[in-house]
């Protein structure tokens, strides 16, 4: 039973940020189990280079430049899935961004609505197009990537830990409306995870080491980590489960 709950066989899903880092090792994690899947980035150039990995691993994983920020280009993202595979019953909000901003009330208008925008405003306009697709559907599941940046505030994060935050707010919102047509929606909140994305951090060596004193299981997240609770939450073993954020910290947060 157990095996049987992760085979994604005709079940199609969407990743964004799938083009590296954590995006990535989701879709692929997806497409070894069956799943057909459609990523999107920025830019091109990541999506090619994604591509070629795909290729090698002998997945057929398709991609498509899209902004999740951009309303046209992210309903040209759903209408691509439409057209290519009839149906959708994942989405993984997997996008994420921030600019170290060492106050929140100093920071410039421009960076706090980038900020948003791609974290939290993001999420909202790819769920939006998304859903009337998988009501068609007859149902499905949204797994939006948060952050423990939601609940612990970290220096240099502020209007990133804000974006989170709403972003688990905009999960149970969700979670409640679309109750009744069959779709859980829920969050997977990591600590750091070793991507290119937090780079910064784990590439120094003293300022990993004070990061992982925080972590009773003494490491930062590898993206394996994560991908076994956005597994668990797309799978039928959480069918009645809605409105819930996963935590994967290594105990930080206990």
């Amino acid at each position: 039973m157990m095996e049987a709950a992760f085979d994604f066989a005709g079940k199609v899903a969407v990743v964004t940020g799938g083009s590296r880092g954590l995006g990535e090792s989701i879709a692929v994690a997806l497409a070894q189990r069956g799943a057909q899947v459609a990523v999107c980035g920025r830019k091109q150039e990541s999506l090619d280079r994604a591509a070629e990995r795909f290729k090698q691993k002998e997945l057929g994983i398709v991609g498509k430049v899209a902004n999740v920020g951009n309303q046209d280009q992210v309903e040209a993202l759903i209408n691509m899935v439409e057209e290519s595979f009839g149906r959708l019953d994942i989405l993984i909000n997997n996008v994420g961004m921030n600019i170290l901003t060492p106050s929140v009330v100093d920071a410039e208008e421009g960076l706090w609505n980038k900020i948003v925008q791609t974290n939290l405003t993001g999420t909202f306009l790819v769920t939006r197009s998304a859903v009337g697709l998988m009501k068609k559907s007859g149902g499905g599941k949204i797994i939006n990537i948060s952050s423990i940046a939601a609940r612990k505030t970290a220096p240099g994060m502020g209007i990133y830990c804000v974006a989170k935050a709403g972003v688990d707010m905009f999960t149970r919102v969700l979670a409640v409306e679309l109750a009744r047509d069959n779709i859980q929606v829920n969050g997977v909140a990591p600590c750091m995870v070793k991507t290119p994305f937090s780079k910064p951090f784990w590439s120094n060596e003293g300022l990993l080491k004070q990061i992982t004193q925080t972590i009773p299981m003494g490491r930062i997240a590898e993206t394996e980590d994560v991908v076994g609770a956005v597994l668990f939450l797309a799978s039928g073993l959480s069918n009645f489960i809605t409105g819930e954020i996963l935590t994967v910290d290594g105990g930080s947060t206990a």
